[in-house]
């Protein structure tokens, strides 16, 4: 541990990621997640027509599913997958698992325990090491980056791991849903979603030279007005599990874009407009320096109309990045897992920004970072 100091400096040491499976083309996606034959007939039959429509919306021609579509039964599970993006990173970083002082664990949920973090502690073989869980859908990674940041600044740790993953499969396969009380609302995620995992590994630094460094993190939740657009209907207890699934309370569901859009724009722009702007606000910088803005939305349809409003504030347009095309949307790891790409697979010049920022819709939490790469 540190003596506390503010001449700390949040260094990105390495990144690694994991996409469980072969590529799957969108249009086998109901043979591997499988086929809702015993839903009501007018759910199977709108499926079929809104296939069409996710297509094209979307504009994902690839997904990563961990279970084989034959035996049904799961290949990876978010353990197994967070701890190979681990290593990669751990690796990438130059470093060995017993170096990581501190875990951050971020999910869109879990009903585990003990929880991740510690497993994947025990998966790791670090013996020793402090550990935090956070659950909080697509802002989750943003705020495990956020503590595992401050963690730093405040000396506390040295090295710290932030791993993410998403199993979204798991809650999409046919086995899953109780078929005959299904409703559309819950099925079209299927279209939408994949899995995955990302990590990073932050190392405190006493100067900003010859790397990529953290300069602000931002969280927010501005739904403290708005309902739900996305979620289960699992009270806050512990229910009878032959209940549940008899009252599809397990199920996950999201608003249509009807009801979505409503809740997402605002007079004045969007949630996610406000809230960058929010961001920018507190934490001031050059926006010309923008290299890759990294949009944390499922579909390249909504990711397009706020950039439009992004392009107003001084957003070049071209710097909008995103790899969903290729594996789906992994949810939380997301963000992770397109700062590794970034960094494995572009040049970066001094002085350059990598930019993200996210609004989820379970209850409309917003987050984002900002980072900078130095040469010297």
């Amino acid at each position: 541990m540190q003596k506390l100091t503010s001449e700390i400096f949040v260094k990105i040491a390495g990144t690694g990621s994991y996409l469980p499976g072969k590529p799957i083309p969108f249009e086998d996606v109901d043979t591997y997640l499988g086929e809702l034959r015993d839903a009501p007939e007018k759910i199977r039959k709108w499926m079929k027509r809104v296939k069409g429509l996710m297509k094209e919306l979307l504009d994902v021609k690839f997904y990563h599913f961990a279970m084989d579509p034959d035996t049904r039964k799961f290949t990876d599970d978010n353990i197994t997958m967070s701890v190979k993006a681990s290593r990669d990173a751990i690796l990438d970083a130059g470093l060995k698992p017993e170096d990581i002082d501190l875990i951050v664990y971020g999910s869109a949920h879990q009903d585990q325990m003990p929880t991740a973090s510690v497993r994947i502690q025990e998966a790791l073989g670090i013996e020793l090491c402090a550990e935090i869980s956070v659950h909080a859908n697509c802002t989750s990674a943003y705020k495990a980056l956020l503590i595992g940041s401050d963690m730093i600044r405040l000396g506390r740790y040295k090295t710290v791991l932030m791993v993410s993953s998403n199993i979204s499969s798991s809650e999409l396969i046919a086995e899953y849903y109780n078929q005959p009380i299904v409703k559309k609302e819950e099925l079209f995620l299927r279209y939408f979603l994949s899995d995955g995992a990302s990590a990073i590994v932050l190392q405190a630094s006493d100067q900003c030279n010859k790397g990529l460094f953290v300069e602000s993190n931002y969280i927010e939740s501005c739904g403290g007005n708005k309902p739900s657009a996305m979620g289960n209907k699992r009270p806050a207890y512990w229910m009878n599990p032959k209940e549940e699934f008899e009252q599809g309370f397990h199920h996950l569901a999201q608003m249509f874009q009807e009801e979505l859009s409503a809740n997402f724009h605002e007079p004045g722009g969007s949630v996610f407009y406000k809230g960058i702007r929010r961001m920018f606000d507190i934490y001031p910088f050059n926006l010309n320096a923008v290299r890759f803005f990294q949009v944390n939305f499922p579909s390249k349809h909504i990711a397009e109309l706020v950039m439009d409003e992004c392009v107003e504030l001084g957003i070049a347009r071209q710097t909008l990045y995103s790899k969903m095309a290729s594996m789906g949307y992994i949810g939380p790891p997301m963000a992770f897992l397109c700062l590794d790409r970034i960094c494995k697979e572009e040049k970066l010049n001094h002085g350059d920004v990598i930019l993200s920022f996210v609004t989820e819709v379970s209850k409309f939490m917003q987050a984002g970072y900002i980072l900078k790469y130095y040469e010297v």
